[in-house]
């Protein structure tokens, strides 16, 4: 399931955003160019998957609004094929800030299917070990 789609980043950052970032040939046609969306969005995921894989089971089964966010701020950085504007970096840096906290634990994911793998283990375990001072060898010292 992809984080973001080709109409989400049309909502998000406008057609015309998305015309000037993706026609990339020797002729203009004006549109959006699908393929190098794809392309960006795959990237996209799979950097997003890097910093969840360690805490949540993949792939997630529902969106979350969070990673929309995160992951059209990182398509848009990923689609500049020279130097992007400041607001563009500023929301790149954000996004893979946010993603750090994800995979460190600070920020948590809440979407449906969005659990933290489980290792099988039920909770708590004690190891006890033998006593070295029973009531046996401790005669005479009480």
């Amino acid at each position: 399931m992809p984080y973001v789609t080709q109409a989400q980043l049309i909502e998000r950052f406008g057609e015309q955003m998305l015309i000037a970032l993706t026609d990339r040939g020797t002729d203009a046609f004006g549109v959006v160019d699908p393929d190098v969306v794809a392309r960006a969005l795959a990237e996209t995921d799979a950097l997003i998957d890097g910093y969840l894989a360690g805490r949540y089971a993949l792939p997630l089964t529902a969106a979350e609004t969070l990673l929309v966010n995160v992951a059209g701020s990182i398509a848009i950085y990923l689609l500049h094929r020279y130097e992007a504007p400041e607001k563009v970096v500023a929301d790149y840096r954000m996004a893979i800030g946010t993603l750090e906290q994800i995979s460190r634990g600070t920020i948590r994911l809440t979407a449906a299917g969005a659990e933290q793998p489980s290792t099988g283990a039920t909770g708590v375990q004690i190891a006890d070990r033998e006593r070295p001072f029973t009531e046996d060898n401790l005669k005479g010292f009480i």
